[in-house]
């Protein structure tokens, strides 16, 4: 009859009786006694994760096998489980219960640390790379080439762009670069909402061509709108004033001049006028903008297309008139001020029938290049017989004015 044997647990189980269980990854060992092997434990004792960290060293006359576990090398069930083992004793028969560790034993190949390291730090596009290196296709590996071939010569043109940098700054001076990169961006904003200027003319009406702001097919299609406003009674225009009429416009419909030509251009002029200042003062507008006042289609579509920005809201197409918009009205709005009045524009007038501030409109005329002056107005201006208007007048040559940075007082401690 086959003997019989009890199972004792261990109670109070120090590291030196936990059973040791080990693999090895590339097969197994044929003569296991001739292996050497020795633990080593974490000389942190405090540390609640670092004391149980142990490595498992098995030497042997060709090859040194190293299993840990804790890192990416030990295996995952060390922390999911405990593992028990047991051992009998064939004296007492009785079956002991031990806990137990387990290894998983990797060869050490001597003088491949440093590449294990590598490997272990590479990022996946780098290792995806040396796949496509080692197996990819002629096409993959042109391609690699190419993109390592880009990244050289980017490199070297960044080393070339911070050579030049350096050598312009050594000769300008970095206070005259800074001042020069302000200037540029000034001009930069400002050529965003200035109309198509020739900066290379010789009179002042060709500066900001009329042709620039309406085409002659546009032009001719304001004549009919253009009469029917040329074609108001001086009873009429005071009751446009008096129910909070633009200024601008009806200042020049009370002057027109008496030759046919000049007045059918002034009007057509006083009319887009009337549409630009209009469309200043809104948000966001519909297809309908301008047909009670007879906008022709081709000059409405000019309107919606080059002063107002379309956005979607509950799956419908708005057009909204937005901030930068609006300081490119009042540039446009200034050139036909300065074509309806011999190159010189009444600023007061036009940033209190847009709703702008005064500082605001004399910025869009500083960008512009425009001498500003006063002129006192008489007595027969709303505004009163001491109002003195800003004027802003276009001379050759034009104007460059410096770009001013506020800064800020600093306090003084007492």
């Amino acid at each position: 009859m086959a003997a019989s044997c009890s199972v004792v647990c261990c109670g109070e189980e120090r590291d030196s009786d936990k059973a040791v269980i080990f693999r090895f990854s590339n097969g197994g060992v044929q003569n296991a006694e001739k292996l050497d092997f020795t633990m080593y434990k974490s000389a942190d004792e405090v540390n609640p994760r670092k004391k149980t960290r142990r490595i498992l060293v098995a030497e042997s006359e060709r090859l040194s096998y190293v299993g840990q576990n804790f890192g990416t090398g030990s295996l995952k069930c060390n922390s999911l489980c405990n593992y028990y083992v047991g051992v009998l004793n064939k004296q007492t028969m009785q079956m002991e219960l031990h806990s137990a560790l387990l290894f998983n034993m990797q060869p050490v190949i001597p003088g491949e640390t440093t590449v294990t390291t590598e490997e272990t730090t590479q990022t996946h596009k780098e290792k995806v790379d040396s796949l496509i290196e080692a197996f990819g296709t002629n096409k993959q590996k042109k391609a690699l080439n190419s993109r390592r071939l880009n990244m050289v010569n980017n490199d070297m043109l960044q080393q070339a762009v911070t050579k030049a940098a350096n050598t312009v700054i050594d000769e300008k001076g970095l206070d005259a670069l800074q001042r020069e990169v302000a200037e540029t961006a000034s001009q930069a904003d400002s050529a965003l909402h200035l109309p198509p200027r020739n900066a290379d003319a010789d009179m002042p009406e060709n500066v900001y061509p009329l042709d620039g702001l309406l085409s002659p097919v546009e032009f001719k299609a304001l004549e009919e709108a253009g009469s029917k406003m040329a074609a108001l009674t001086a009873e009429e225009l005071q009751t446009m004033r008096e129910s909070g009429g633009v200024m601008c416009v009806l200042k020049h419909l009370e002057n027109l001049p008496s030759d046919d030509e000049a007045r059918k251009k002034m009007a057509c002029c006083a009319y887009y006028l009337s549409m630009l200042l209009k469309l200043s003062r809104q948000k966001s507008i519909s297809r309908k903008f301008g047909m009670e006042e007879g906008c022709p289609r081709i000059v409405q579509n000019k309107i919606f297309r080059t002063f107002t920005v379309e956005t979607f809201n509950n799956g419908r197409v708005l057009n909204m008139v937005s901030g930068s918009m609006r300081v490119k009205l009042a540039a446009y709005c200034l050139v036909l001020l300065l074509h309806m009045g011999d190159m010189t524009a009444d600023l007061t007038l036009l940033h209190r029938d847009m709703g702008f501030t005064e500082a605001r409109i004399i910025e869009v005329a500083k960008s512009m290049g425009l001498t500003l002056a006063k002129k006192p107005r008489g007595k027969n201006i709303v505004a009163g017989p001491q109002d003195e208007h800003k004027q802003a007048s276009l001379i050759l040559p034009l104007v460059k004015y410096e770009h001013f940075v506020e800064r800020r007082k600093r306090k003084k401690m007492h």
